[in-house]
This record gives C-alpha cells, sequence and structure tokens, in this order.
C-alpha cells in the first residue's frame, strides 16, 4: 500500500483536493483492496480555509505524513502567504532527502520551488501565474503544459488537469509498488479513468490553452500571426501599421479583420495583452510599478497608471497581492481605453 499526503495551505482549491483524492479512492475500490492510503495534514493540524470560504478539517500535523512515500502540496490563492509557511519549506528540504516523492499542485510548486527542490526541472505552471514563478524562480523552467513529471518531482497547472495528472501517477505506482508487471498500472489507470468519465486522459506534455496569448481564440490566420507578434513584442511594442505590414496586409485590412474576429482594434488588442502582463507582474512579483510600466511597453508610468485604473478600477500600487478580493482580469466586460 502506497502512503500518500496531501498538504494543504491557506486559500488552497477545494477542488484540487477533490480532483488529486476521488482517483484513489476509485483505484482502491476497483481494485477490493487498499493500494493507496491518504491523508490530509496542515502545517500545525489545524483545520484550513480553502479558497471558496470553506473551512476543511485534516487528518494532522506535518509528522502524521512520516511514513508517506509521496506528498503532494496544494495551495491557490494568497502565493504569498503560502510562502510565509516556512516550517512547511523546511520540513520539505527534511524529506526530501529521504527519497520522498514531492508534488506542487498549482501555487503549491512555488512552496516546492521555494525549498529549492524544482531547481533544473521542467515545472508546470497555471497560465496565470508562469510569468511571477520564472521571475521568481530562475533555475527552474517553466513549461505551459498541464503536468510534468521529473524524477522524484512531480508539478502539476491545477484545475481539471489534477485529474489527468492522478490518473497517470496510479499508472506509474499501482503496478510497481505491488511488484506486478506495468501494465498492470496502466489498466487500473485506464479503468479509472473511464470511472471518472475522462474518456481518454490528456498527457502531461498537453498544452494549457489553445488561444494564443491568453486571449480569444480566432480561425483568421492574419489575426493570430498579428496577436503573436504583439506578444513577442510587448516590452517594445511594434506600431499598429508594422503589424499589419508583416502579416502582409495594410492597416486598414487588419483593422477590419480584428473588429471581425475579435470585436476590438488592433490597438485596443495590444493594450489588452501587454495590460495583462502588467496585471500579472503586479500580483505576483515585487518589481516596482514603473520597473512594471517600462517592461510592458510604457514608456509613461503616469500614463500607465491612468491606463491600468480605468481597467481595473484601482491604482497598480493598490494591486499587490492574488487573493480573492484581488481585481480580475477578463477578456469580455473590459473597458476598451
Amino acid at each position: 500500500m502506497r502512503k500518500v499526503a496531501f498538504l494543504v495551505l491557506p486559500e488552497f482549491s477545494s477542488l484540487g483536493l477533490a480532483a488529486a483524492i476521488e482517483p484513489l479512492f476509485v483505484a482502491n475500490w476497483l481494485s477490493q483492496r487498499p493500494l493507496f492510503d491518504w491523508k490530509v495534514i496542515s502545517v500545525d493540524g489545524r483545520p484550513v480555509h480553502a479558497s471558496n470560504g470553506r473551512i476543511t478539517a485534516v487528518d494532522g500535523a506535518l509528522e502524521v505524513a512520516a511514513e508517506c512515500k509521496s506528498v503532494f502540496v496544494l495551495a491557490s490563492f494568497d502565493a504569498q502567504r503560502a510562502l510565509g509557511e516556512r516550517h512547511a519549506v523546511r520540513w520539505l528540504k527534511r524529506i526530501a532527502r529521504f527519497g520522498v516523492e514531492i508534488g506542487g499542485i498549482e501555487n503549491g510548486s512555488l512552496v516546492v520551488a521555494e525549498a529549492g527542490l524544482l531547481n533544473g526541472h521542467r515545472v508546470a505552471v497555471h497560465w496565470d501565474n508562469a510569468i511571477g514563478f520564472q521571475e521568481h524562480y530562475p533555475k527552474t523552467e517553466v513549461v505551459s503544459q498541464l503536468f510534468t513529471r521529473s524524477r522524484d518531482r512531480i508539478t502539476c497547472a491545477g484545475a481539471a488537469a489534477i485529474l489527468d495528472m492522478m490518473v497517470a501517477w496510479i499508472d506509474w505506482h499501482a503496478g510497481a509498488d505491488r511488484g506486478s508487471p506495468d501494465r498492470a498500472g496502466a489498466d487500473l489507470a485506464g479503468e479509472v479513468a473511464e470511472h471518472l468519465l475522462l474518456g481518454k486522459p490528456r498527457s502531461g506534455e498537453t498544452a494549457q490553452r489553445l488561444a494564443i496569448g491568453g486571449a480569444q481564440s480566432s480561425s483568421d490566420e492574419a489575426v493570430l500571426r498579428a496577436r503573436m507578434l504583439m506578444a513577442e513584442h510587448i516590452d517594445e511594442p511594434l506600431s499598429c501599421a508594422e503589424i499589419a505590414r508583416r502579416v502582409g496586409m495594410s492597416l486598414r485590412q487588419i483593422e477590419r479583420r480584428f473588429k471581425d474576429e475579435l470585436r476590438s482594434s488592433v490597438l485596443q488588442q495590444y493594450r489588452q495583452i501587454r495590460m495583462t502582463k502588467a496585471h500579472q507582474l503586479l500580483q505576483q512579483t515585487d518589481l516596482s510599478v514603473t520597473q512594471i510600466a517600462l517592461s510592458c511597453g510604457f514608456a509613461s508610468p503616469e500614463y500607465f497608471c491612468r491606463l491600468y485604473r480605468s481597467m481595473f478600477g484601482c491604482s497598480p500600487s493598490r494591486d499587490r497581492t492574488q487573493s480573492t478580493t484581488a481585481p480580475v482580469l477578463r477578456r469580455t466586460g473590459m473597458r476598451h481605453v
């Protein structure tokens, strides 16, 4: 029986915890034997507030995981608070020395990286947190895929990808831990996926997003190429005329394509892409407002602040925490300025 611990940190995702545990339950049920045993733990053994406001009971503190071969860290909102759990960071460093398999789910990977356990590893980070993660941990390789496995380190971008990861995890461990051929784990994983109505589980290498730059998708190749150019030239923006020239159109033609496909102008789309990066940098890094303005192609910090306030309803200096009460970046409903 493989023993697993799920360390939940304040503001973790209840969905994430359920998605991690349910496949293990289904695997035990199908096998009619306890292949896996799991504990939900917190740093101090006390119940933990999830991001949805619910209080989650746990099985105990860190020492409850003493016999666990695998430990997954779950965190979601309020990443800075999670990183403040220094006892958890020290504990992860210690158990890593004993060969424990360690995984990070969503912002739980931040805590694993803070312990220095992801240096030199590929790390699957949720697309909305990738910029800040790479800024904080340059020795890691951030990838925009669903999940990764690098020796005894596992990372997952979160949400629905957790189900895919756990099905793969059952494949990796069910056969090996029972002393059975590799096929046993794969067969059981496939059955678990069927019962969870997953169809064919996605591989870890599957991309998180289909749209370029995080905005609306488009069937228009010219629009896609133009948006790719925008995403590649954020710190030193191209003129709209230059973007049109590079995709082989006149400015009037590309403007018409953008209006038809995205119901906005080329300039509005470009500003949204740049402000998306600014929003992420503000909430996920300690860079100054001026540094962020310049890195997003705004030569005037004053203009950047005015534009930011018009789009988010607050000044950049008041949007420095990624919490459930912070301004939200949405593609729809944003005011075009």
